[in-house]
């Protein structure tokens, strides 16, 4: 293969609206449709043809790097047409390609079906606002479109930290600088220290991965940054766990008491397939008011998910709700609802109770026997999704 065919690859992925391109020895490239995978009819990958496919898109440092971790990560731009994230990696002593397609249009909070709240809470001056879910759930796209609304309504100097660039943004009413780890800083935690030097008004930090940068995080947001984060976390509750339990015993307490006065709002979020075709977002929103943030500081978080129930005019949900809300107005497939449920047995319940347990089961039996045809007997014609779904 040669580079012409990576540009036909790429090209493939923008037109039918696929969300990643997978590319492994011994198969066809596959494309990732609607959260499907989907093969591609083209001859079947030799070790040759993965190795030149890397060495046509990968830059020297990033080559280094795979042969001596053998594992890489970096940003490309393809022209005007959208820009990939690409993870190259061994396996059985070959060379697999994942490639990850970021659109270059920025979707409005109404186009992500975002809460109205979320402009206000962008509009704080300080604080932690951390978006969590599995990979692939949307969060990269989430905050893009939040920065991006700070960078056209508002004055102020937005700092990211990312690993690598996704989306690039360019200056609007607001000024914006975008900092690579690997590129521009040697890591996540090393430019939080740095970044309070530079005047930021809003900092963007890609991931909190270790401890170190989970400190630098919340620091920032103590001395009065706005500051967004992803965690790779489900569930709100299960995310303020996750950062307190991160640190060591004795630390905890004061962990508590500091999130506690920094936490804004997590937002928890699961991407799956929609009735038809693209792909819908179902949202968890925990909004810090008083009474929550008196949960974090008490060690009582257990007490979380009842406490969003009750703030639903703060805009809060919990997820299985919105899992719910859209099985009702016919976006997702009983099926799909109940596979990303919080807490599936009581979605189940709601169901029997409205008779619409069958259906869920039809369709749960149709996906079993999704599985069994091959992916190219089974693939529909490809429809084009919503760009920007896919991250």
């Amino acid at each position: 293969m040669s580079t012409i065919h990576i540009d036909r690859l790429l090209e493939t992925c923008i037109k039918r609206g696929a969300s990643d391109i997978h590319l492994s020895v011994g198969r066809p490239p596959v494309l990732r449709l609607d959260g499907r995978l989907r093969q591609l009819e083209t001859k079947v990958l030799e070790p040759e043809d993965c190795t030149a496919l890397m060495k046509s898109i990968t830059p020297d440092r990033n080559q280094q790097e795979l042969q001596e971790e053998g594992g890489t990560d970096f940003g490309f731009a393809f022209g005007d047409a959208g820009r990939f994230r690409v993870s190259v990696f061994r396996q059985k002593g070959n060379i697999s390609i994942v490639l990850r397609l970021i659109p270059v249009r920025f979707l409005s909070f109404e186009e992500i079906g975002l809460p109205n709240i979320t402009k206000a809470l962008c509009r704080r001056p300080r604080g932690l606002f951390l978006v969590t879910g599995p990979t692939g759930s949307g969060k990269t796209t989430t905050l893009a479109s939040m920065l991006n609304y700070i960078n056209q309504e508002l004055d102020r100097h937005i700092v990211t930290i990312e690993d690598p660039i996704e989306y690039y943004h360019s200056h609007k009413k607001s000024l914006i600088n975008q900092r690579e780890v690997g590129n521009d800083v040697p890591s996540f935690a090393e430019a939080l220290r740095r970044v309070l030097r530079s005047d930021p008004d809003v900092i963007l930090v890609g991931e909190m991965r270790d401890l170190e940068t989970m400190e630098g995080a919340i620091m920032a947001a103590e001395t009065g940054h706005l500051v967004f984060s992803t965690v790779h976390t489900t569930g709100c509750q299960g995310t303020v766990n996750r950062i307190i339990d991160a640190f060591p015993q004795e630390q905890q307490e004061q962990i508590r008491v500091q999130l506690s006065t920094t936490l804004i709002a997590v937002l928890s979020q699961a991407l799956m397939p929609k009735i038809g075709s693209g792909r819908v977002a179902a949202y968890e929103f925990l909004v810090v008011n008083p009474a929550i943030s008196n949960l974090i500081r008490e060690n009582k978080t257990f007490r979380i998910d009842s406490a969003i129930q009750t703030g639903k005019k703060y805009g809060m949900q919990l997820l299985d709700d919105h899992l719910w809300k859209l099985f009702e107005q016919g976006l997702i497939p009983a099926d799909e609802m109940l596979d990303k449920a919080r807490h599936p047995g009581d979605l189940q319940e709601k169901l029997e109770k409205a008779g619409k347990l069958a259906e869920a089961g039809d369709a749960a039996v149709s996906g079993q026997l999704g599985g069994i045809v091959s992916p190219t007997e089974a693939a529909p014609p490809p429809q084009p999704t919503a760009a920007g779904s896919n991250t």
